[in-house]
């Protein structure tokens, strides 16, 4: 006779698994509510089709930036060049481009190269010299920052060929018009398609992990907060993809940051990698003891993090059609500030990938709706300091009520 080897699966309360992940329900809501918010005091200009479209373009690389920043965090350090480094790729883009007509499909990749360089010369001082990365970062930030000077002369460049615009400006194409766009207000039916299609495997899939943690004893969050986390966030992307679809569709930036979203969202939490990035910032020491080779770690997360900043200075310089000694400025503290906000801790080994993006979305959407009010940028760089102060207190507060 066959003997059932599998576990009895965990049973935990409602009010237990609310206390134990109350950052990560508590953030999503805080997202809902600041968007409704906001679109009750911009008289409902947030949710316009043409407003969520810039919404997009204009933290998209906030979004893809906060994806390497929070690995770093994670693993204990921090990046202060980052500005920096998105305003001297833009630089050399534009020289490549414009100056000596390279074609986009060789500057591309080149300038993600460049990057990757420049995080390794700063992840090596950091990594095998052990000098802290505040130190190296404000030093590259200096360094880089003055080199952009130096390529761009003080001056803008630009305008770039069309094809490398299309990188921020441009929109998937509607190859299946199903309807008329005057009977339906549908203008991009490819867009509506893919967030529904979207939606049914984020239920799929999450209906299929919690069916492995009940095969393999893991303990599984209460049926009725993964139904409601479903809902909403299915009920919001529907919502958001339905708005896009009656103006111009999903942008090309929007694509490129959701397949990064889920590729990094992967690495974290199905990977050797991340998994040993966690455990070094929990315990370098013991991580260390423990065999893993934390230099290189350290130093692929800088490299990493080039990489993706050389890819949002491309994404910037793409939407404005030139680049400027003065872009990226003031992007480092956007970025971490993304990364607390979404439950990174600043002492290592916590953080979430979905959480450092919608902290992005929570200081785009605060951004954009501030903006629409014409409220200064004195009383929002106020507002900004005091939400990163108020996330970074709470961090402390559910840890200390821990021990």
């Amino acid at each position: 006779m066959a003997i059932d080897t599998r576990t009895e699966t965990p049973k935990v309360s409602v009010g237990d698994y609310l206390r134990n992940n109350i950052r990560e329900y508590g953030l999503l809501l805080a997202l809902v509510v600041i968007m409704l918010l906001f679109q009750f005091l911009t008289n409902g200009v947030l949710f316009r089709p043409v407003n969520i479209t810039n919404l997009v373009l204009q933290n998209s690389f906030i979004v893809i930036m906060a994806l390497g920043m929070l690995l770093i965090i994670v693993a204990g350090h921090i990046d202060l060049s980052v500005g920096s480094i998105v305003a001297f790729i833009g630089g050399i883009s534009a020289i490549m481009l414009v100056k000596w007509g390279w074609h986009f499909s060789l500057v591309v990749p080149l300038c993600l190269v460049l990057g990757g360089v420049m995080g390794a010369a700063q992840g090596y001082w950091v990594a095998y010299q052990k000098i802290p990365s505040f130190i190296v970062t404000l030093a590259g930030m200096l360094v880089f920052r003055g080199l952009t000077y130096v390529v761009l002369q003080g001056r803008p460049i630009g305008p770039f060929p069309k094809e490398f615009t299309l990188l921020s400006t441009g929109f998937i194409p509607d190859f299946l018009p199903l309807t008329d766009v005057a009977t339906t207000g549908i203008a991009n039916h490819v867009a509506i398609i893919l967030i529904v299609l979207l939606v049914g495997m984020a239920i799929y899939n999450g209906m299929k992990n919690r069916r492995l943690n009940e095969e393999h004893g893991t303990e599984n969050e209460p049926f009725v907060f993964f139904a409601v986390q479903m809902g909403i966030i299915s009920a919001v992307a529907i919502f958001l993809g339905y708005q896009l679809a009656t103006y111009r569709g999903l942008p090309n930036v929007l694509v490129v940051m959701g397949v990064l979203i889920a590729l990094y969202s992967f690495v974290t939490t199905r990977t050797t990698i991340g998994r040993r990035i966690y455990a070094l910032g929990g315990n370098e020491k013991a991580a260390k003891l423990s065999g893993i080779n934390t230099e290189k770690l350290v130093f692929l997360t800088f490299v990493n993090m080039g990489v993706l900043a050389a890819l949002a200075g491309m994404i910037i310089a793409a939407r404005l059609n030139s680049a400027t000694p003065k872009a990226g400025v003031g992007f480092e503290l956007d970025v971490i500030a993304a990364c607390f906000i979404g439950g990174a801790s600043a002492s290592g080994g916590v953080g979430k990938i979905t959480g450092a993006v919608i902290g992005a979305f929570i200081m785009g959407v605060m951004n954009n709706g501030m903006s629409i009010m014409g409220i200064g940028i004195d009383y929002q760089q106020l507002i900004k300091g005091l939400v990163l102060l108020a996330a970074v207190f709470f961090d402390v507060y559910n840890k200390n009520k821990a021990v």
